[in-house]
């Protein structure tokens, strides 16, 4: 059975703008916007001007925090304690990669201090007005739409749960026409099923119903086209759900070839736009990252070198980028390099880790020239990390979706890791929970969650007890 993995970061859902998403609208623009404005705020404050190092770092700002994160559900100290990680996270990042590049001398001290006592505390105020006033915002929005759902099965219900799920969603669920009443029993949620398909067009007409589902399977495409025509004398507006997105969709989404429409199943998060912020994002943070730890990357050659024979930096081939192989750089942490059919995973107390190769994999510290892996292009600082070419061999045969992990670069560090999975998988259910892990990042992908993995990796490489 095919695992999955929980994930707190989604993957932001994409929407049109207009006044009917209002709501949503301000709630994608209120972190960043707040966030600005308090840096702006504070640089007045300090300097009486604002300079271009505080433009530069409004749009970094902006960049990382667009779109921002509903908390319409949330209220007092849950409120406080999401707004609080979040910022301690982002400010820890930007004053660590500011204290490494020497750009935090550009700032006045005073200005930076303000900034990071106001920000948190104005979010939080925003946030909880932003609540009490959620319901007038919503009004501004005009009535909420009357819908129905043709087809109560599955994807139909689950479709009224989400609507259900966001009480300001600008859509109201009258109930389920559908053909099968005695097999499919009620719409369940107080949902009641109306009628059949061919009631549907009359009680359209008759109710003002401006939004129909079609939650129809795709094999009853009679039923669907026939459905379609009795409905082309109202003005209701009519989306088509198919079943194939109840399925497991990796960065599912509709695109166009030419003016045919088509529908993304599988597909790589790293597309366009994506790809830019991804490999910008890689290139930066892995130079500034190499620049601060040079002379612990000299050191630590110097102890392999002295610890054991053989060489310092040990090549082993692995998956990369769409199941190529390529080769991944760490620092020999054993007696053997093998790299061959069949490899045989470090496992605790192993023979062939060196007294200097335990500390360096423990602390995940034999990793560390898969920087300038990142810098040729093979790697990316977060993604799933790469497994030997032997173990790929063995697991895609065993594990569903395994291979699905290759349509992006492997990474220094991964979802994965950071939750737990990391080390000696020495049992397929194991390794199937290390997949699931990778599996939800690709569905769920943005650089803030790249972020968030990033700052989680320092915490767990010094206090995991899985790697040998």
């Amino acid at each position: 059975m095919e695992r999955t993995a929980p994930i707190r970061f989604r993957r932001a859902p994409t929407w049109s703008l207009g006044w009917n998403n209002i709501l949503r609208l301000l709630l994608g623009l209120i972190d960043p916007v707040v966030l600005m404005l308090c840096l702006w705020i504070a640089a007045f404050y300090a300097e009486g001007r604002l300079s271009a190092p505080y433009l530069t770092l409004s749009l970094v700002v902006f960049a990382l925090t667009f779109p921002g994160t509903a908390r319409l559900e949330m209220n007092g100290w849950p409120l406080a304690r999401h707004i609080l990680t979040g910022w301690f996270a982002l400010a820890g990042l930007l004053l660590f990669f500011g204290y490494a590049s020497d750009y935090i001398w550009m700032f006045d001290r005073s200005a930076i201090v303000l900034w990071l006592l106001l920000a948190p505390a104005a979010l939080i105020a925003v946030h909880t007005l932003l609540r009490g006033s959620s319901q007038v915002l919503q009004r501004l929005q005009g009535e909420p739409k009357r819908a129905v759902i043709a087809g109560l099965n599955p994807h139909g219900i689950a479709l009224s749960h989400e609507i259900a799920a966001n009480p300001y969603a600008p859509t109201r669920l009258l109930g389920f026409f559908d053909d099968r009443r005695a097999r499919r029993g009620d719409g369940g949620d107080d949902l009641p099923l109306i009628g059949s398909l061919a009631d549907l067009p009359r009680y359209a007409r008759e109710n003002r119903v401006q939004i129909i589902y079609l939650a129809l399977p795709m094999a009853t495409q009679p039923r669907i086209v026939k459905l379609l025509d009795a409905l082309c004398d109202t003005t209701v507006s009519i989306y088509f759900i198919p079943d194939v997105f109840v399925t497991d969709l990796m960065q599912g989404r509709l695109d166009a070839v030419g003016d045919l429409p088509v529908v993304a199943v599988c597909e790589t998060p790293f597309n366009g736009l994506n790809g830019i912020v991804k490999r910008g994002s890689d290139i930066v943070l892995s130079a500034l990252i190499l620049a601060a730890i040079m002379p612990l990357l000299l050191l630590i050659a110097a102890a392999v070198k002295a610890s054991s024979p053989g060489p310092v930096i040990f090549r082993q081939r692995r998956y990369g980028l769409a199941g190529e192989e390529i080769l991944v750089s760490k620092f020999r942490s054993m007696t053997v390099c093998e790299d061959g059919g069949a490899i045989q995973q470090a496992r605790k107390n192993d023979a062939r880790v060196t007294r200097i190769g335990a500390f360096l994999r423990r602390t995940s510290l034999d990793e560390l020239p898969q920087f300038f892996d990142v810098l040729r292009g093979r790697m990316s600082i977060v993604g799933p990390r790469p497994h030997a070419v032997a173990h790929n061999e063995l697991y895609r045969k065993s594990i569903r979706g395994y291979m699905v992990r290759h349509k992006v670069k492997p990474g220094i560090t991964g979802w994965a890791q950071v939750n737990g999975w990391r080390g000696e998988t020495d049992t397929l259910e194991k390794m199937e929970m290390r997949i699931a892990y990778d599996l939800a990042y690709l569905r769920n992908w943005s650089l803030r969650l790249d972020l968030y993995i990033i700052l989680k990796t320092v915490a767990v490489v010094f206090n995991d007890r899985h790697a040998y």
